[in-house]
């Protein structure tokens, strides 16, 4: 117990560090790349910070744990949206150009409803998840190739105040960053993970609390770092992109190595909680456009929607524990 709260304390306090180190290296590349910094935040940032969720997820696969694994990747975006986008909205609210959103909302959207249609059937086969990792690759070079083509994006991009570092550099605090930020989130994880085993909590609620919060760290120190720099882009596109890569990467991983068979609960509770968060998240959105407290072209995300995503994170966890 004392070594794994030694962890816990260790682990978090070298995420706070190394968040900042990784950000500045990210936004830096953003600049020297030429580079919208969304598409830095939907891709190296992104699958970056979910590192620690395809480590978990192969991990546990491979040693028979698929329900862990699967309970990560949907506990992991579910506390993407309710607890790091809330908490970053309480401590900086995000004012995010119109025309980014419009694109990559409507991609995750169309993931996470056809992701469920792929587990209506309560399995995840071989084929469901080859297919999931086709998917996401194709809409990651799509979004891309999109974001790169678009003018406005690009003005948009020039202007944010991007970090100004040399090449070398800016690689080396990303990578030195990144190494951090997955090393420490791992100590958080086997201190959470180890206490909670031993006090004989279940495997899947293990997977959609514990383990999805742990891994869930990288992306909480990653956009919170990101907006407090100014950086909303990359905050916002490191949400979606690290949701998109649960989904079709984290998610599909334990259908490669073996079929997968579904508790009742992950699909009627956890899926549907997921996917409300999405829904609601996407309605807050496009209506921010609409409010005058939004400028032209651009979505405002204040600490009012903090609070509410914060809130329902509390309520999902109750009802977590009410069904133990």
């Amino acid at each position: 117990m004392l070594l794994a709260a030694a962890a816990i304390i260790i682990g978090f306090i070298v995420l706070i560090w190394s968040a900042d180190l990784f950000v500045a290296g990210a936004a830096a590349i953003a600049r020297n790349l030429g580079l919208s910094p969304i598409v830095i935040g939907l891709t190296i940032v992104s699958l970056g910070t979910s590192a620690p969720e395809v480590l978990v997820s192969l991990t546990a696969s491979l040693a028979g744990s698929g329900e862990l694994a699967i309970g990560n990747a949907i506990g992991s975006n579910i506390a993407n949206v309710a607890l790091v986008l809330g908490i970053t909205l309480l401590v900086a609210p995000l004012m995010v150009h119109e025309g980014c959103m419009t694109k990559e909302i409507p991609v995750l959207l169309l993931a996470t409803f056809g992701v469920g249609l792929l587990i209506l059937d309560l399995e995840l086969s071989a084929v469901d998840g080859w297919l999931m990792l086709g998917v996401m690759v194709l809409l990651i070079v799509q979004l891309v190739r999109t974001q790169v083509q678009d003018p406005e994006v690009s003005a948009e991009a020039r202007e944010e105040n991007l970090p100004r570092l040399t090449p070398l550099r800016s690689w080396l605090y990303f990578l030195l960053g990144l190494l951090l930020l997955v090393a420490s989130s791992r100590l958080l994880v086997w201190g959470a993970a180890t206490t909670a085993l031993e006090l004989g909590v279940p495997e899947l609620i293990i997977g959609l609390t514990i383990v999805a919060i742990g891994t869930s760290l990288p992306e909480l120190a990653a956009t919170a770092a990101s907006a407090l720099r100014g950086h909303t882009e990359i905050a916002l596109g490191n949400i979606i992109g690290s949701n998109l890569f649960n989904l079709l990467a984290v998610m599909a991983i334990p259908g490669t190595i073996a079929t997968q068979q579904l508790a009742p609960e992950v699909l009627s509770r956890d899926y549907l909680i997921m996917t409300a968060l999405t829904v609601f998240l996407a309605v807050a959105i496009f209506a921010s456009c609409k409010r005058g407290k939004s400028t032209p072209g651009h979505a405002y995300l204040g600490r009012m929607l903090g609070a509410l995503l914060v809130s329902a994170y509390g309520l999902y966890y109750y009802l977590l524990q009410a069904t133990l």
